[in-house]
């Protein structure tokens, strides 16, 4: 008799039931906590347990047996450095987690990350046009990171137009429009570096697209953390339509739900969380497909349970990756972007030859 891979998930998500998920994400939230206070003791700059956390308790609480600790070296490398790091690197890994998932289930395809809508394509000629022509200089020293994410925002909205040129839009003229959207993006970023001759601006432009959180900092980590906050409980209050994605059109329109206009939504709002992301971090790809690829092995694919627990894995994943990015080379930052890849390659393969599932609907 044939195993059905439905009702392989089917005895799945009976087994991890609500509670169960409930459980794994309080124990993923406090291993969120666990990982930045344990991570940001380690880097490059030896300093000692004590001294990390006096700083941390100086600044949170200002005791006057602790006011030694409030300027000097290790104050800023603790304080201004390596914890907004830690708290970038969880917003930026929930954000891109959070956001592969969505994506998934809009375009119904398990393949599909966040940078599906052009998103990458529109930052790197964003990024390209601001280090190599200086457009945009005017908005100050992050103006490479608002030129990328206006560019971003930008190649999205041209998706959703082209996709609902003739017809309506659906999965595959999104898929399809995407990647002519990222064709051409990407054909303009070559054609500028290709004309140019600045080295130090070629340069410049492949460490952003390598990925990168050295520019954290608590003033724009605030704006970044709320949007990917925000973002994440709306997209966990609509589980029940983005379940009814990965069942199709024809059987959502039978159940009295259109979902051309939901689809719509939740690109703009994916679109805006990855604009954001790609502002405050550069490009860091992979985390938003491999992240919801191992939460649906483990829940099935209900997304009440999966967006939760891909946010803060993918939260605790980039966490740790930005500290091997760091001690990894001795007095050298190796970019996030080619360490993330380097690690999340092998672990997808290996996931995808050890374990199945069912992503929804007849797939």
């Amino acid at each position: 008799m044939e195993n059905h891979p439905a009702k392989k998930n089917s005895a799945k998500e009976a087994r991890w039931g609500t509670p169960v998920s409930i459980g794994v994400s309080l124990a993923l939230l406090a291993a969120v906590v666990v990982s930045v206070v344990t991570a940001v003791t380690i880097g490059s700059t030896h300093i000692s347990v004590k001294d990390v956390y006096s700083v941390i308790l100086y600044e949170l609480f200002h005791p006057d047996e602790l006011s030694p600790y409030a300027q000097g070296a290790v104050h800023d490398v603790v304080w201004l450095i390596r914890l907004p790091r830690l708290v970038l690197a969880a917003a930026v890994g929930a954000g891109l987690s959070v956001c592969g998932t969505v994506m998934q289930a809009v375009v119904k395809n398990s393949l599909a990350d966040p940078y599906i809508l052009g998103v990458s394509s529109g930052a790197s000629f964003g990024a390209t046009l601001a280090i190599m022509l200086g457009v945009g200089a005017a908005l100050g020293r992050n103006f490479v990171g608002i030129v990328a994410f206006l560019c971003a925002l930008g190649a999205s909205a041209l998706v959703m137009m082209i996709s609902n040129l003739g017809t309506r839009s659906n999965p595959v003229k999104l898929l399809l429009s995407g990647m002519a959207i990222s064709a051409v993006f990407s054909a303009f970023s070559s054609f500028i570096v290709y004309l140019s001759d600045d080295m130090e601006g070629i340069k410049n432009i492949t460490y952003w697209l390598m990925g990168s959180l050295a520019g954290a900092a608590w003033s724009s980590n605030a704006v970044v953390l709320s949007v990917v906050l925000v973002g994440t409980l709306f997209f966990m209050t609509q589980y029940r339509t983005l379940n009814l994605m990965l069942l199709g059109d024809e059987v959502s329109i039978t159940l009295g739900t259109n979902l051309h206009r939901y689809r719509q939504a939740y690109m703009l709002a994916t679109s805006l969380i990855i604009g954001f992301v790609v502002y405050s971090s550069g490009m860091i790809g992979f985390v938003g497909l491999i992240i919801p690829h191992f939460m649906r092995m483990l829940f099935g694919s209900d997304h009440k349970k999966i967006l939760p627990t891909a946010a803060l894995t993918g939260a605790i994943f980039l966490i740790w990756a930005d500290v091997l990015s760091r001690i990894i080379i001795p007095h050298t930052e190796l970019p996030i972007g080619i360490l993330v890849s380097m690690v999340g390659a092998p672990c997808f393969v290996y996931l995808l030859v050890r374990r199945s599932y069912g992503f929804g609907g007849d797939n």
